[in-house]
């Protein structure tokens, strides 16, 4: 029986990186092609303004196995992975980077632990050593840190490179979020895992398009989507707070009653109401957190929005209806 793999690729201004990525999949797949696997290449274009979109459609006239999705604007990373998840048709689904980060040459290891009866195959990597000192550190701390006020564990140093079953994929479809995490996302989910090690090399091509910015507002999207531990911190801080000003205060009642009123203290006064400030201002930040969320779900605007969907038969065509709908109502 022959079975189709789908590999869901998310591009931003990738244009260099596409040429050396496909030689690459051609190398270590068409050895799988002869043992009864057909392959797809989903391509996102999130919102690239260099010439990654034409490249993508120069090389999908040449190669049928290539499907471009075109957003029409960049919508980020998950959204884009979303939006190919979507519309992959295979049988076992694989996330993949583009820049060479995630080696094409784990894939046929991913199908055998696959074809062995895991539902989910992840990359998990040996060491963080292409990384900066920086980047090692906010790792390590963010999966610490998740991983204790989360009931949700998610696997250390394991990004979106893994394969998925069918079932697996079907399953995370019908999750409605719009603010999404795909790490945790996939994490929740569960299913027969099993893990291949690896060593993540350099980027090829390109620069990362996570900065320190946006790396810390999907560490913040992985707290407040599977947490609610930092909201009930501040309910232990208020009430710990609360207990320290009622001994305080019985302390101050009961030195006057017996030694009388001291000289007002000003100082201490001042400095009481900014720390008491900033508590109540941080405690409003983390509440808003949490309501921004609750805001942005009940919008109900789609995830994504797809401007035009590309095939094989090298026809552009606007988007079928099933596809439309889908983006839509998510």
């Amino acid at each position: 029986m022959v079975q189709k793999i789908s590999l869901v690729i998310p591009c931003k201004n990738e244009f260099s990186a596409i040429g050396p990525f496909l030689t690459a999949l051609t190398l270590h797949l068409d050895g799988l092609a002869a043992n009864g696997f057909t392959f797809e290449f989903v391509f996102v274009d999130d919102g690239s303004n260099d010439e990654t979109l034409n490249e993508l459609l120069a090389r999908s006239r040449h190669d049928p196995r290539i499907v471009v999705l075109e957003l029409s604007r960049n919508f980020g990373k998950e959204a884009a992975l979303t939006a190919g998840i979507d519309h992959a048709t295979g049988d076992a689904i694989i996330p993949i980077d583009v820049d060479m980060q995630d080696p094409p040459e784990l894939i046929p290891d991913m199908i055998t632990k696959w074809q062995e009866g895991f539902d989910v195959v992840l990359a998990r990597r040996r060491s963080r050593e292409s990384d900066t000192a920086s980047k090692r550190w906010a790792a390590a701390v963010f999966y610490r840190l998740h991983n204790k006020l989360s009931d949700l564990k998610l696997p250390e140093n394991v990004g979106d490179f893994r394969l998925m079953d069918r079932l697996v994929v079907d399953q995370l479809k019908r999750m409605p979020e719009r603010r999404r995490f795909m790490k945790g996302l996939f994490a929740w989910l569960g299913f027969r895992t099993a893990v291949i090690d690896y060593e993540r090399p350099q980027r090829l091509t390109g620069t990362t398009k996570f900065n320190a910015w946006r790396l810390w507002n999907l560490a913040l999207e992985g707290f407040t989507s599977f947490s609610t531990i930092p909201l009930r911190a501040w309910t232990y801080l208020g009430l710990f707070t609360s207990v320290t000003a009622l001994v305080y205060g019985t302390f101050i009642v009961i030195k006057t009653m017996y030694y009388g009123v001291d000289v007002p203290g000003y100082a201490s006064i001042f400095t009481a109401i900014l720390f008491f400030g900033g508590l109540q201002l941080i405690s409003l930040g983390v509440i808003g957190e949490y309501i921004g969320r609750t805001y942005e779900e009940a919008k109900g605007r789609p995830i994504y929005v797809i401007r035009r969907l590309y095939k094989a038969d090298n026809n552009s065509a606007t988007l079928p209806d099933d596809a439309a709908k889908l983006s839509s109502d998510r």
